[in-house]
């Protein structure tokens, strides 16, 4: 799922009761980040990833989900995916948080060559707080997450009750997919204890 812009009029929100106004702010933020991978070691690539994220001087990982073994969407020959949801809080406005991001999966080896395609990490920013952000770069909320199990079900992980808006969201449009035979639960979230960093797992 790329998390770059496409067209997206927040009707999918706003049939969920849920506003779709800009709005930015500059105070630190929660935001939930979709991690993907499915070439090479997929489980290290997740966390590779998350230890890129921690570094960041002004992003803090708080939390993530299981990670879970889903089959590909869009484009469907190649290897299965490992998918996982994380948790962040940042100073950063969307698009500098999305260009930490894209950095990362430059650094990590990513290569855009194939819509869909196969990638050794694939990072999307979700959404952020109560930010609506619309450029030629980033939409927020992301326009497809409600249509993508292997992202609804880890958010499910790791999205609380207080989040009303985003909870409501996740567990709604869990409801309204099929194809769930397609994602299977491939291991409890075991960092940051795997790199030694402690985090808040309270929001």
């Amino acid at each position: 799922m790329d998390g770059m812009k496409t067209d997206f009029s927040g009707s999918e929100l706003e049939k969920a009761g849920m506003d779709y106004n800009p709005v930015t702010h500059t105070g630190e933020q929660t935001a939930y980040i979709a991690l993907g991978a499915n070439i090479g070691e997929r489980e290290r690539a997740l966390y590779d990833a998350l230890t890129h994220l921690q570094a960041q001087e002004k992003i803090q990982v708080v939390r993530c989900s299981a990670i879970y073994e889903t089959d590909p969407v869009g484009y469907e020959d190649q290897p299965a995916f490992l998918n996982m949801t994380a948790c962040v809080r940042t100073t950063l406005q969307p698009d500098e948080l999305l260009m930490a991001m894209l950095a990362i999966e430059k650094q990590m080896g990513r290569v855009r060559d194939i819509r869909w395609g196969p990638r050794v990490i694939d990072l999307d920013l979700l959404w952020m707080g109560d930010t609506s952000w619309n450029t030629d770069l980033l939409t927020l909320p992301h326009p497809r997450m409600g249509e993508r199990l292997f992202v609804l079900v880890p958010l499910a992980d790791i999205v609380p009750e207080s989040a009303v808006e985003l909870h409501a969201f996740v567990h709604h449009a869990l409801g309204t997919l099929d194809g769930k035979e397609g994602i299977r639960k491939w291991s409890p979230c075991k960092w940051p204890s795997e790199s030694g960093l402690s985090a808040s797992f309270e929001d």
